[in-house]
């Protein structure tokens, strides 16, 4: 027996969702714009360290931040702000993914350096509330999260650009229960914001002179939304004749991603939120592990820079938790530099984590007393960076590499 008085329920609650989602559109219609550093007399740059682990290895990543960054510090040009408030705790209290106050605060800055946090599971003691990092990316509209993964004795040189707004994500905590025994979760895509991170691919492409972009969807089964993500694609590309393009589905790029014979020939990847969390996760795996992936989060007006994984509360229950691996967040401060203008210090960082991780490995992260705390492997990654031949330096370990893995 069909229940009446669920379904209508049920529209009026789509209804409102609708409603929602078209006024999205029409504040991204309203965007213009970008930040340009170079044209701010103060940079406002909020730390918060979230929770878990987070406090911990964000507390090393800005020990490495602030003394790169040390002049303009000093000078007044960088401000650094810390920001509390995304602990579990707190945001269970207030029963919102971000609170107000904390959210405040977070819009006064230009640039967010962030730590962790804990999304609670479906049926665990914490309420399920949403997450933090997808409510911070909707409310601060940082619509392309870009995930560089490079492992150059394998050839492998990617960026991914995941959708960081819409998709599965966009309503993932607003699904609906229609009855018993009926629940539906939904996916979202717009024109404005489906074109705006196909667009920075193809950018990204043309700048660094990759020229080759990757558009990955699952247009043949899901064919609204993924077939309009992908029919939009094919009208971006037309603005960038010099820029070679493919598509691919999801399912079978997971497989080419660990193909020895293919993998090597890709290089920006774009993709809706979903695809592109399970992608990147993988690909981090690839490079070492999700522990050496750092994350970009840009928007028109803020952005937000983090590691890939999670907040790992088992190691600070079992008292570990100054032993946690900071280096994802390091490469993320390493991606903020490059987005503010700081290119070669960004540059010098990614060296000496290569240099630090993979090669000589003086400060071994274990994750428990027998390795070195995040802080002294903090230290570790700026002695590095300071010494005066670390390109030269950096350059014969690749060159090792390669030669071994051809072998």
């Amino acid at each position: 027996m069909v229940n009446d008085a669920a379904i209508k329920k049920a529209q009026e609650y789509f209804g409102e969702l609708l409603k929602r989602q078209l006024e999205r559109v029409e504040r991204i219609k309203a965007s213009k714009g970008s930040t340009d550093f170079s044209k701010l007399d103060r940079i406002i740059i909020g730390v918060c360290g979230g929770d878990g682990i987070g406090p911990y290895i964000c507390n090393s990543a800005r020990i490495v931040m602030e003394s790169l960054l040390a002049d303009r510090i000093k000078s007044g040009n960088i401000e650094v702000r810390t920001i509390d408030g995304l602990t579990i705790e707190r945001r269970a209290e207030v029963m919102k993914a971000i609170p107000d106050d904390t959210l405040e605060e977070l819009k006064k800055c230009h640039l967010i350096l962030k730590g962790p946090t804990t999304t609670p599971k479906k049926g665990e003691a914490w309420p399920n509330i949403e997450s933090a990092n997808v409510a911070m990316r909707k409310e601060l509209d940082l619509f392309a999260n870009v995930r560089p993964v490079s492992v150059p004795e394998l050839g492998i040189n990617w960026t991914f650009f995941r959708e960081n707004t819409e998709g599965s994500y966009a309503l993932g905590s607003d699904g609906i229960d229609v009855t018993d025994d009926l629940a539906m979760d939904f996916c979202v895509a717009t024109t404005q914001g489906t074109e705006r991170i196909i667009r920075a691919g193809f950018e990204h492409a043309k700048k660094t002179g990759l020229n080759y972009v990757s558009i990955i969807t699952k247009a043949n089964v899901v064919k609204t939304t993924d077939g309009k993500f992908l029919t939009i694609a094919e009208k971006v590309a037309e603005d960038y004749p010099e820029v070679k393009w493919d598509d691919w589905f999801i399912d079978i790029m997971t497989a080419k991603l660990i193909d020895p014979y293919r993998r090597s020939d890709f290089k920006v990847m774009v993709l809706p939120n979903l695809y592109g969390d399970i992608l990147t996760d993988e690909a981090a795996q690839i490079q070492g592990g999700v522990g050496t992936a750092g994350s970009a989060n840009l928007g028109m007006k803020y952005s937000m820079f983090e590691a890939i994984h999670g907040s790992a509360p088992r190691m600070v229950d079992e008292g570990r938790a100054q032993y946690a691996d900071p280096s994802s967040m390091i490469k993320a401060v390493a991606l903020m530099l490059n987005h503010m203008d700081e290119a070669e210090k960004g540059k010098k960082l990614e060296m000496a984590l290569d240099i630090c991780c993979q090669f000589e490995k003086k400060k071994v992260m274990t994750g428990r007393s027998g390795g070195a705390t995040g802080d002294e492997f903090a230290q570790y990654v700026m002695d590095t960076v300071a010494r005066p031949d670390i390109g030269a330096v950096w350059q014969r370990y690749i060159d090792a590499a390669v030669a071994a893995n051809k072998k």
